[in-house]
């Protein structure tokens, strides 16, 4: 299994003009070790597009989705620092969902990610959940490809007030299904949205119309084990 276990917070999201390098200076410097160092984080990712879509996509792999409503996180969400009330309202079109994985396969992390939202047609879900599980075991293991991976939203957790989500502009959105396709062979990861994966080959098997595919190259990760490898523990604004 590629993800490190059964929860997924995922964001797809843009940053106001100009404030790119602050914004990925807290992101990496700050806010990813945060959160890496809340029990049930296990790894913390930032990806950068290569198109037009959301700048941004952060994902966070946990134990399992109750670490994304757990006391230790949402202290964090409504105690946010002065660096991150300084960022959050620049924050723009923020997609913030947390998931349950309902299937992941591969092994590693590839430099390049596909990734599409989606919904399923009503009374479809299981013919769609069962053809993606088989689907992305073979692409899985394709040439060129290293994962893949379906993740399911929680709306009412991901829909839950907090005070940092009160720091953003607009109000948050949130994804219904999700796929994320990883590879070390930037063409190999487009095709699959050209051609498996495609929204015709979507809706033949179940899903609704305008699924939204983006492409991403990532930036920064970091895992537990990083900040455990560290005598003084994640020094925001410092080395982990």
């Amino acid at each position: 299994m590629a993800l490190l276990g059964l929860g997924a917070f995922v964001a797809w999201h843009g940053i106001t003009g100009g404030r790119e390098a602050d914004y990925e200076h807290w992101h990496s410097q700050e806010h990813m070790l945060e959160r890496v160092g809340i029990p049930g984080f296990l790894r913390g990712r930032r990806y950068v597009t290569t198109t037009e879509g959301p700048r941004y996509l952060v994902l966070y792999e946990t134990t399992d989705i109750s670490v994304l409503t757990s006391p230790a996180y949402l202290e964090r969400l409504n105690n946010p620092t002065p660096w991150t009330r300084e960022i959050m309202p620049a924050v723009q079109g923020m997609n913030r969902t947390l998931c349950r994985v309902t299937a992941s396969f591969g092994c590693g992390i590839g430099h390049a990610a596909l990734t599409v939202r989606f919904s399923p047609q009503q009374g479809r879900e299981a013919t769609l959940e069962n053809w993606l599980r088989t689907e992305l075991e073979q692409l899985a293991g394709s040439p060129g490809l290293v994962a893949a991976h379906l993740i399911r939203a929680d709306e009412a957790a991901s829909r839950a007030p907090t005070k940092e989500k009160q720091l953003r502009a607009q109000p948050d959105e949130v994804a219904d299904w999700a796929l994320l396709v990883e590879g070390y062979d930037t063409v190999a990861v487009r095709r699959t949205w050209d051609g498996s994966l495609s929204p015709p080959a979507l809706e033949a098997h179940g899903a609704r119309s305008r699924a939204i595919g983006d492409f991403y190259l990532l930036a920064h990760l970091v895992t537990r084990q990083d900040l455990s490898n560290s005598a003084a523990g994640p020094v925001p604004g410092g080395n982990c």
